[in-house]
């Protein structure tokens, strides 16, 4: 069972594309992009907790705990992964892995954590990331928390902000889905992009 690892959602990017705003936040046949994403990990996590900086009080009728960054002025979903391994070190020390998803992705398999997970311990692996037609998403992984001083590390000392090239220290598992009949890691970051999610969604079952 692979339900009971808990997940991040990354909030932190503003739809400047959009004319700003939670990217989350915009709706794709009549319900948020954030709650879809929620719907799809909550019955794959034992729990979801949201990185997101500002005021949480936007995200309250969610219902989940809301993390904000734990080093200052490091933007990126780097620091989002940072402050959920801080959290579940402080708030649940038992737990050992933790999945990170963007909050702006609507369409995430409904297989993520368990094919991640697989990946993870066949080949021996400290991470695992998601990847599709070709590209990898970052952003879309298994995190050790053992590994947080280290990527704490890599962030306020060595000023290091791309995620692919911390995990390029690593041993890394990438887990690659199919695209049809759409792709899972589709994100919405422009208006264009929110008229496609209309479209993907009746595809995907609404």
């Amino acid at each position: 069972m692979t339900n009971n690892l808990p997940g991040v959602l990354l909030a932190g990017g503003l739809a400047r594309r959009m004319g700003g705003g939670d990217k989350p936040m915009r709706q794709i046949g009549g319900r948020t992009i954030l709650e879809r994403v929620i719907a799809r990990l909550q019955p794959q996590c034992a729990e979801l907790i949201l990185n997101a900086n500002g005021d949480p009080a936007r995200f309250a009728r969610f219902g989940l705990p809301v993390i904000s960054d734990t080093v200052e002025n490091f933007p990126g979903p780097l620091a989002g992964i940072l402050a959920a391994l801080d959290w579940m070190a402080a708030n649940r020390p038992d737990v050992s892995l933790v999945l990170s998803a963007a909050a702006d992705c609507p369409f995430l398999p409904r297989d993520l954590v368990a094919r991640l997970h697989q990946a993870l311990g066949e080949q021996g692996a400290q991470l695992a990331v998601a990847a599709s037609d070709g590209q990898s998403h970052p952003v879309i992984g298994l995190w050790s928390v053992a590994l947080r001083d280290e990527l704490r590390h890599a962030l306020v000392q060595e000023d290091v902000r791309k995620i692919d090239r911390w995990t390029a220290r690593y041993r890394l598992a990438t887990v690659t889905w199919p695209t049809e009949p759409l792709d899972p890691f589709f994100n919405a970051n422009t208006m264009d992009d929110i008229t496609e999610a209309e479209r993907l969604a009746a595809l995907d079952g609404g």
